[in-house]
């Protein structure tokens, strides 16, 4: 079996400061071992984190949806299709990999075109370590502002929600 691992540094929020109550995404600099490959991007991790939930139950293809490391997210809202997931838009720039389920099995194959296979009980607790991580950092930052536009307010209402339903499922 190969290796999954992923951690990251240097958590602040985009203004570089290490807490502000009216950003809603955490930034910072993530790297990520996938077998004997370390891929490394400044990211925004909240949304990464969300994403790596996502991938417990869902398969991620690379360069179909936002990346695993995206580089930032302008905007998150709710679906509309009664999910209760969010749909997070970022630019262009990111670093990415697929996440392919293989019954008990995840595939990673990075853009490099490398492959590893690890359990999917290895990858649901490195993913819970990461996203646990993050959430951490949140709690001891000042309690968010939340943004008086509705729809800003609605979609990041949803993040969370999305996030503890899929991280304590």
């Amino acid at each position: 079996m190969g290796r999954f691992m992923i951690t990251c540094n240097d958590l602040e929020w985009i203004d570089g400061t290490t807490d502000d109550p009216y950003d809603l995404c955490l930034h910072g600099h993530a790297i990520v071992m996938i077998g004997d490959e370390i891929l490394e991007d400044d990211a925004t991790l909240s949304a990464t984190a969300l994403y790596l939930l996502k991938s417990i139950k869902e398969d991620h293809i690379m360069n179909k949806d936002i990346q695993m490391l995206p580089c930032c997210g302008h905007a998150m809202w709710l679906k509309d299709d009664n999910s209760g997931d969010v749909e997070i838009i970022g630019c262009c720039n990111g670093t990415d990999w697929s996440i392919i389920h293989e019954n008990e099995n995840i595939r990673l194959i990075t853009e490099s075109g490398k492959e590893t296979i690890i359990t999917l009980d290895e990858y649901k607790k490195e993913v819970f370590k990461f996203a646990d991580s993050i959430e951490a950092f949140y709690n001891i930052c000042t309690k968010k502002i939340l943004p008086k536009d509705e729809f800003d307010r609605n979609g990041y209402i949803a993040f969370w929600n999305e996030w503890h339903r899929r991280r304590n499922s």
